[in-house]
């Protein structure tokens, strides 16, 4: 496929549901407006995370002077 061909893939938990007896509990709408909330109010975890800080834990732990 060439980047951007499909401009959408629908999902329908059909199979799942009949297989596993799973179904999302939450509604995409519903879902994704919690999802941006908590982003919005965690700014500082999403900061750390994003600015490449916590490789540095990495670094420390895993170094092979360390182990």
């Amino acid at each position: 496929d060439r980047k951007g061909h499909d401009r959408r893939y629908a999902i329908a938990p059909d199979k799942i549901k009949e297989e596993i007896g799973w179904f999302p509990e939450t509604m995409f709408k519903d879902g994704i407006k919690l999802t941006i909330k908590w982003y919005l109010e965690n700014e500082d975890w999403m900061k750390n995370v994003t600015s490449g800080d916590y490789q540095k834990y990495y670094i420390e732990m895993y170094n092979s002077n360390n182990i």
